[in-house]
């Protein structure tokens, strides 16, 4: 058995910016930091906080991997050429490493080809439902064949996580579910800048919902925008995140939604941002309004954590985290109406909803704290 201080980790990620996954990645590489190296297939500000927590990096190559979550087999084929210098690189350097540990689903194509090159181990984090509505069928079928074959571990990172990649022909055997951990003092955050926050916002006497994710149809911002219209007058909501993969129309889809609906007044669209716990502190409420079953759904732990009641989507992940009624709410997906009625609820009953807001901080914190979450892994990879 390895004490995790002395294993020497590759850790591959595909992206340049820091997603759920890549933050996930951060938590993850840290105790390894003195034995470890992340190589990343982009470059971008994923790197920087990185480097700023200490955690080597290194940028493996600097061309874009056309492979998309729709390819078709042709085009994955077509790729085959681009990627092989790069999982030769991938190969030299993890002779130095006691295994090669793929973040990503691009990271586990590079990854399973070069473990097997360089003869050392795989480990796979699982972050995505490898279902029909976010992945190809030929994307799905290369996942679950290069982790049958390959991954010595598989780590899911929620039962519905697990439980599609069994139903797309994955092997169960190798699963083990491993929620994303947190640091819980990242989100404490002082009351008097709340309170300021809500001023620059302009938005002091005003019940504000809270979206953050990237701009995207899946991520359902329409569905929270039609359920401010039919909520209480003194309900605004703020959307943290833009829009990513060119999903520039959907945004000017919710804007002429808004338009429509008169809300101007009552949405504020704020870009990305960095100081999301801050945020997410100065909101009444959270909202998660994904249209199709999300993985984990990394921004209800992290708005629990920050004391605040939660309406999630009722599907995925999320139902592995909020229990409704005890620490949270959950809508059916793509119900305008039935959040609008949560809405009110939480409007008008507060302390109701202040009661679901401590239970959600109690159960985050016993569930999803870093270093217990930190020691899971540290078991699952000794077993290997």
């Amino acid at each position: 058995m390895y004490v995790y201080e002395y294993m020497r980790i590759l850790f591959l990620d595909q992206s340049g910016k820091p997603g759920g996954a890549e933050l996930c990645l951060i938590d993850i590489a840290k105790p390894y930091r003195q034995n470890c190296l992340v190589g990343l297939f982009a470059d971008g500000s994923f790197r920087d906080l990185l480097e700023k927590k200490q955690i080597p990096v290194k940028i493996l190559t600097n061309q874009a991997i056309e492979v998309r979550k729709e390819s078709s087999f042709k085009q994955g084929l077509a790729s085959l050429n681009q990627l092989l210098p790069l999982i030769i690189k991938v190969a030299n350097i993890a002779r130095d490493y006691d295994l090669i540990y793929a973040n990503t689903q691009k990271a586990l194509v590079i990854g399973a080809i070069a473990s097997f090159l360089s003869r050392r181990k795989l480990v796979y984090h699982l972050h995505d439902i490898l279902s029909p509505e976010h992945f190809s069928k030929t994307n799905r079928t290369i996942a679950v064949a290069l982790a049958n074959r390959f991954a010595k571990l598989i780590i899911a990172n929620s039962q519905a996580s697990k439980n599609a990649f069994i139903e797309a022909g994955g092997r169960g055997d190798i699963v083990e579910v491993i929620y994303n951990g947190f640091d819980s003092k990242s989100y404490q955050i002082n009351q008097v800048e709340v309170k300021s926050l809500r001023q620059e916002l302009q938005l002091e006497d005003k019940f504000i919902i809270g979206h953050f994710s990237r701009l995207s149809p899946w991520k359902g911002q329409h569905v929270l925008i039609e359920a401010i219209a039919h909520s209480p007058a003194e309900v605004t909501a703020i959307f943290v995140g833009d829009a990513l993969f060119g999903e520039q129309e959907y945004v000017k889809q919710l804007h002429e939604q808004v338009s429509k609906l008169k809300l101007e007044n009552r949405i504020k669209f704020l870009g990305f941002r960095s100081d999301i716990p801050q945020l997410m502190s100065a909101c009444n409420l959270v909202a998660h309004t994904s249209t199709a079953a999300e993985p984990f759904g990394r921004v209800i732990v992290e708005a629990m954590l920050c004391g605040k009641p939660v309406v999630a989507a009722n599907a995925g992940g999320a139902i592995e985290i909020v229990e409704p009624g005890v620490n949270g709410f959950l809508v059916t997906p793509n119900k305008p109406q039935e959040l609008a009625q949560v809405i009110t609820t939480c409007v008008k009953e507060p302390s109701k909803t202040s009661m679901l807001a401590e239970n959600a901080l109690c159960s985050a914190r016993s569930k999803f704290d870093v270093a217990i979450i930190n020691q899971q892994i540290t078991q699952a990879l000794s077993k290997i």
